[in-house]
């Protein structure tokens, strides 16, 4: 983090109305994009080509996103309950609140280092043991890193320190500092 915390800070726009629209946007993006890009997962730009040649809108006749855009809004929800206070506690709770204690419900998809980290959660170990997986380095958190940089808008390094905080549940080393560059990334767009 020390990298990050060398970026200067931006002030925040003064015109909320227009910081608004820059969020909605980043967060519309992110889940269209998710919606766009989901039938195309894990394919190679050949295979791509060689089921539906150039792609110009949806694919599929009712597009949806991934667990990508529900952990980005599992993300949202928390800055929106603890902000800028948010503490591994507040993540791992909200883990057993929304996700690991529920057999269905608003977050049912899961990537491979979410999977690991239900499965440590349910076996009742806590952060930062419960990012002991073999997926650790993924890039999940950098899939859910856009709303602390909205959050944080024009404060980069409060974005980086508060996606580590959230990943401090799921994820280590690579998979935080993926999360890390996204969310510094979106703050100081």
């Amino acid at each position: 983090m020390a990298s990050i915390a060398c970026i200067p800070s931006v002030p925040a726009p003064g015109d909320a109305t227009g910081l608004r629209a820059r969020a909605r946007g980043a967060l519309l993006g992110l889940a269209v994009g998710d919606a766009l890009g989901a039938p195309a997962e894990n394919m190679k730009p050949s295979e791509i080509r060689a089921r539906w040649g150039r792609i110009t809108g949806y694919v599929t006749d009712n597009p949806s996103g991934t667990d990508d855009t529900e952990y980005a809004i599992f993300s949202g929800l928390l800055l929106a309950r603890h902000g800028s206070a948010l503490t591994p506690a507040h993540v791992e709770a909200a883990w057993h609140e929304w996700i690991a204690d529920r057999d269905e419900g608003p977050f049912r998809g899961a990537g491979f280092s979410e999977r690991g980290t239900l499965e440590n959660l349910r076996r009742g170990l806590a952060a930062p043991i419960s990012a002991q997986h073999r997926h650790a380095w993924s890039d999940g958190l950098a899939m859910r890193a856009a709303p602390f940089g909205v959050f944080a808008a024009g404060r980069p390094a409060e974005a980086a320190r508060l996606v580590a905080i959230d990943g401090s549940v799921s994820h280590d080393g690579e998979g935080i500092y993926g999360g890390q560059a996204v969310a510094a990334g979106v703050a100081a767009a």
